[in-house]
């Protein structure tokens, strides 16, 4: 009895002295770090055969079990005579786009040796991935656009476009994600103006690719130099603790006579991407001064 007795009697103090130290263990645990919106990001490549052809084509797909969250290219060769025509994301309104194909054409005939690369920026499987698209009026005017956006409740990780009927004679000037720094895009513009005059009927497609929210998810830009230069180049990053999963670019001021030769994010296929750069030519001698503007679209690494 006496045993028992001392028992009962330090039972109800050992208790208190237990719950303090699980309390005491609550406050100073650390907190756990936040997840990745975007878990095994990684950007792939695929490059086209190198000659004068005029038209070339690629498509670089994601490794197996990721998905495509964003877009970009570069023409190797061309320095202004060669336009992009396709950068088309597959997938669709009920399926998580894989694979990006880029093709482009030249904007003159060209004798040079030139190809085309495009770059896939691949993700582990995004909840509520999808892609959907917008097309433009059909016809004969020299500038068209169109605005793709995300369904309700999504949120813009990527961008594309395709240019209808047009083969080289049309060349994107806009390619904006809305948004800002302190809120996610959700929808994507895409303007192209005629590059030389062309009596065909031609549309453009804007194509966003959504997923549900994200995040820490962005869309920061950076603007280049206003000149009459040939070329130029700007470079938009994402904050530091965030990456890139997509982007996009506009020209100003230069209405069909500049071409985005160079749509390129940096990272490898073990490194996620946290840049893009953008570099466009002048398509004709242009004696107007104008700028170019690159946007990056990031979320918590």
């Amino acid at each position: 009895m006496r045993a028992q007795n001392q028992t009962r009697r330090f039972g109800a103090p050992a208790s208190v002295l237990v719950l303090g130290l699980v309390v005491a263990a609550t406050v100073l645990a650390p907190a756990s770090p936040a997840s990745a919106a975007v878990p095994g990001l990684v950007r792939v490549s695929a490059t086209s055969v190198a000659d004068s052809a005029d038209f070339h084509s690629t498509t670089a797909t994601c490794p197996a079990g990721k998905v495509l969250t964003g877009t970009g290219y570069e023409l190797n060769g061309a320095t202004g005579e060669a336009i992009l025509d396709d950068l088309r994301p597959n997938g669709g309104p009920a399926t998580a786009p894989t694979a990006v194909t880029v093709g482009a054409y030249e904007a003159e005939a060209y004798a040079g040796v030139w190809s085309v690369t495009a770059y896939a920026i691949c993700a582990n499987p995004v909840p509520g991935l999808v892609r959907v698209s917008a097309v433009s009026v059909t016809d004969s005017a020299d500038f068209h656009s169109a605005t793709a956006t995300c369904p309700v409740g999504k949120v813009l990780t990527g961008t594309g476009y395709e240019l209808n009927g047009v083969t080289g004679e049309g060349a994107v000037d806009d390619f904006r994600p809305n948004g800002g720094v302190a809120t996610a895009p959700t929808a994507v513009t895409v303007g192209a103006y005629e590059s030389d005059a062309t009596a065909l009927n031609w549309s453009a497609t804007a194509y966003a690719i959504c997923a549900n929210p994200l995040a820490g998810l962005v869309r920061t830009s950076t603007a280049g130099a206003s000149n009459s230069l040939d070329f130029r180049s700007v470079v938009a990053g994402c904050p530091v603790g965030k990456v890139l999963t997509g982007a996009g670019y506009e020209l100003n001021g230069v209405t069909g006579e500049g071409v985005v030769d160079d749509f390129r994010p940096n990272g490898s296929a073990a490194t996620a991407p946290t840049t893009v750069d953008s570099g466009a030519y002048e398509e004709d001698a242009f004696a107007g001064n104008w700028s170019d503007t690159a946007y990056a679209i990031c979320a918590t690494a």
